[in-house]
């Protein structure tokens, strides 16, 4: 029989992403009206064990079927961790949730090669969380032709679209990406880059700290412009939209490779460099795809890294750089609402991509359904 519908419904949205930083989750309810409000948040920082599987499951390596399902394993078993601390939080049992919308972690994104990878076992989620998980978002819009990413773009235009401004909703976690919300326009979104990731993977490399706090170090550096140049000649740049990246591409290996290609240069330069690298091509993309913009609101880790919102700042002087506390959801509940409201959106049996975005044939119903 089917269940009742209720005139709110709760949704949990669970993102891990590749700055692997551990799992935001948030609680949001849904009213008949299909207006969402984010009631609670919660986040589980990921042991350093953990991170360092997710790491070295990137590129090709032995044994990589038995490793990503122990890892999916002990994912779920994070996931379920968040969960309960989550509505332990707002004193709400498992009977209270319609569903979880979770990501899981991406391990591979090969869209060129008609496959995307994330892990995290949703039937091991269900079973431990007592709650239906929708999971494998991105495999649909992936079969229709599109790039199964990103997926946030629609739930930007279901929250943040304004008929007073035209707006850059800017996420900055390990990759950067954007969503335009022009009036009168097709909504577009797409990776611009590198947002995080090779800060931080350099900032492990050489101070042993998972990332740069604030953008200290890099703002004690100095710009290497040789240096920046050249990573900005990576092709992926220079592609259209439709387009998406990951650690596929920009990962430390790729960095080495191309500091291989330069005379030796400080350690904070290369930092300071980098952070200019996320800059100029998160501003070279707002330039080209979406120059009537008005603000730009920024969410994600990188939002709340100064020295790179003021490189930002200084590459788009034309734009006001906000976060997206100023549009009511802050920075960091941004994504994990997302995957909550397409828990919702697959439950209402409503296509959550926009072709415009990822490239798919159509409007496609994303996820699939882990029956608790």
């Amino acid at each position: 029989m089917e269940r009742p519908k209720q005139m709110t419904e709760r949704y949990i949205g669970l993102m891990s992403g590749t700055s692997l930083d551990g799992v935001d989750a948030v609680l949001l309810s849904m009213d008949a009206q299909g207006r969402p409000c984010v009631e609670a948040d919660s986040f589980l920082a990921f042991p350093l064990e953990i991170r360092q599987q997710v790491l070295q499951l990137q590129p090709v390596g032995d044994n990589e079927l038995d490793r990503a399902a122990r890892l999916g394993n002990e994912l779920a078993r994070l996931y379920a961790e968040v969960v309960a601390q989550l509505l332990s939080g707002q004193q709400l049992p498992p009977s209270a949730i319609t569903a979880i919308g979770c990501h899981g972690q991406t391990i591979r994104h090969a869209p060129h090669a008609g496959y995307t990878l994330q892990i995290g076992n949703h039937a091991l989620l269900a079973e431990l969380s007592g709650i239906d998980v929708i999971g494998d978002f991105r495999s649909r819009d992936l079969a229709a032709g599109g790039h199964g990413a990103p997926l946030v773009p629609a739930f930007h235009q279901h929250v943040f679209a304004s008929d007073a401004e035209n707006r850059v909703i800017l996420n900055i976690g390990g990759i950067s990406n954007l969503t335009r919300l022009s009036r009168g326009a097709p909504v577009i979104g797409f990776d611009c880059g590198p947002g995080n990731m090779l800060l931080d993977a350099w900032c492990q490399h050489h101070t042993g700290a998972s990332f740069d706090a604030n953008g200290e170090w890099a703002a004690s550096g100095k710009l290497h412009a040789p240096l920046l140049q050249q990573l900005l000649n990576e092709p992926f740049f220079r592609l259209p939209p439709p387009k998406s990246t990951g650690r596929d591409l920009f990962d430390l290996a790729w960095l080495q490779t191309q500091l291989a290609l330069q005379p030796a240069i400080a350690a904070a330069d290369v930092q300071h460099t980098l952070l200019q690298l996320t800059a100029h091509s998160i501003a070279d993309a707002i330039d080209r795809h979406c120059p009537d913009t008005a603000s730009v609101y920024v969410c994600g880790g990188g939002a709340l890294n100064g020295a790179l919102m003021r490189a930002l700042q200084q590459r788009l002087p034309q734009q006001v750089i906000r976060s997206t506390a100023a549009l009511g959801l802050p920075v960091h509940q941004v994504e994990a609402a997302a995957f909550a409201w397409l828990a919702w959106s697959f439950c209402q049996r409503q296509p959550a991509n926009l072709p415009d975005v990822t490239g798919a044939s159509g409007p496609r119903v994303l996820g699939a359904l882990y029956p608790r």
